[in-house]
């Protein structure tokens, strides 16, 4: 599920458990950024498609 460079076997044993979570959490904050970022651009494309089949079709 991590890339293998937050995998704490990768690393001296001066990396702690809680240094270990906290490198997971901006991992799983950043992957969620980029999700929404991606989901905001897919809804923005779905709006303007939806508005444009509506300008070509006027209702009578």
């Amino acid at each position: 599920m991590f890339p293998f460079w937050m995998n704490p076997c990768c690393h001296s044993s001066s990396l702690t458990h809680k240094s270990y979570r906290q490198n997971q959490l901006e991992f799983l904050r950043w992957m969620r950024d980029s999700l929404e970022t991606r989901l905001a651009a897919i809804n923005a494309a779905i709006t303007t498609m939806e508005r444009q089949m509506d300008e070509q079709n006027p209702p009578n």
